[in-house]
């Protein structure tokens, strides 16, 4: 009996199938990006996991759900009709009456809360009310947290995808058509690249009103070069290549060429650099927060947390959760980024064939 010749499965699965493959053989990228989608899948349910408002309340036989609608402190046996605090202690014991109900969420302070009954000075620290403490304000400081990582996290991504489809546009038209076009291209961008971004940002941060959208704007029309210098060299590579000159030859368009042939072919540089672009993007914005010309203010930010950080240097707290998010935050993505490299790298797909 002929003997069965060992076939290697790996070889038989689609390149993008061998790339997840290498890419959870890195353990440590691999759980990285599942913690951070965990962490993020948390954020985005803020509004449940950390509100002063009960999800539900039971009143004198009746169902409120004070998380989907404001009732006025009257409705629960208060004084003003002024939106309810569930904190005032009169409020509380009215709730926890006998056939009286409330449920709260487990960490029953929003991001703008201001615990006035708290039995420490602001900045108090960790206790049974405020797990984390509070900020020098009173504000509870894991939701402030809570809600600075989902934002930094939001804002990034957006960042990461403007930046993206700039630098892909420009480094492909600029390495496609070559010549003249690249020279004249490659001029504008070293000028813009000389131009000192950081003080360019802190200008218009100062010059406009603080916005999310402004911000965005700003950090992406400095954030893009970087990647458009790898599509830029891949598309010079490319555009030499067998199959493009195939396609040349059959009549395709400039237009078909780019963006079906040889982009498809250039995205390695692209997924590797876009979880870096995203630390880049939390680092910028936590710096100009940290100078106050970022977010409008009461934003939950991580930066304009590590700045009353330093103006309370006695609230360790502070500075101890705040710089322990931020870094992992930023360890998370520079984990990923580093094993997505690795998967892509065509030195490792070649030893991976090999094997």
């Amino acid at each position: 009996m002929a003997e069965t010749a060992h076939v290697n499965p790996y070889l038989h699965a689609s390149p993008a199938r061998r790339a997840w493959r290498r890419f959870r053989g890195n353990k440590l990228g691999y759980y990285s990006l599942l913690v951070l989608i965990a962490l993020f899948v948390v954020s985005l349910l803020a509004e449940v996991l950390s509100n002063d408002k009960p999800w539900a309340v039971r009143y004198d036989g009746q169902w409120y759900f004070p998380v989907f609608k404001t009732y006025a402190d009257t409705t629960f046996g208060g004084d003003f009709p002024t939106p309810t605090d569930y904190h005032d202690p009169l409020i509380r014991e009215n709730l926890a009456k006998p056939g009286n109900f409330a449920l709260y969420p487990p960490n029953a302070y929003h991001y703008t809360s201001i615990n006035y009954f708290a039995k420490s000075p602001s900045p108090a620290p960790p206790s049974g009310d405020n797990w984390l403490g509070t900020d020098d304000k009173g504000r509870d400081l894991l939701a402030r947290l809570l809600y600075g990582f989902r934002l930094s996290l939001f804002f990034a991504l957006i960042v990461a995808a403007v930046c993206t489809v700039l630098g892909v546009l420009y480094g492909a038209l600029q390495g496609y058509f070559a010549g003249w076009a690249d020279i004249v291209m490659e001029r504008v961008k070293e000028v813009w690249t000389a131009m000192p971004w950081l003080y360019m940002l802190i200008i218009f941060s100062a010059l406009f009103a603080p916005s999310f959208t402004l911000l965005v704007v700003l950090i992406s029309i400095f954030g893009w070069m970087g990647l458009s210098n790898y599509v830029r060299a891949e598309f010079l590579k490319n555009r030499t290549l067998d199959y493009v000159r195939a396609a040349k030859a059959l009549g395709q368009s400039d237009r078909k060429i780019m963006w079906r042939h040889i982009l498809p072919n250039s995205m390695t540089p692209v997924v590797t650099l876009i979880p870096f672009e995203m630390a880049g993007a939390i680092g910028a914005l936590t710096s100009l927060d940290f100078l106050g010309l970022g977010m409008p203010p009461g934003t939950p930010s991580l930066g304009e947390l590590l700045n009353q950080a330093k103006e309370n240097l006695d609230a360790w707290w502070i500075a101890v959760t705040t710089f322990s998010v931020l870094v992992g935050m930023l360890l998370l993505l520079v984990l990923i980024g580093d094993a997505l490299r690795d998967a892509l790298d065509p030195r490792k797909v070649l030893e991976a064939e090999e094997s």
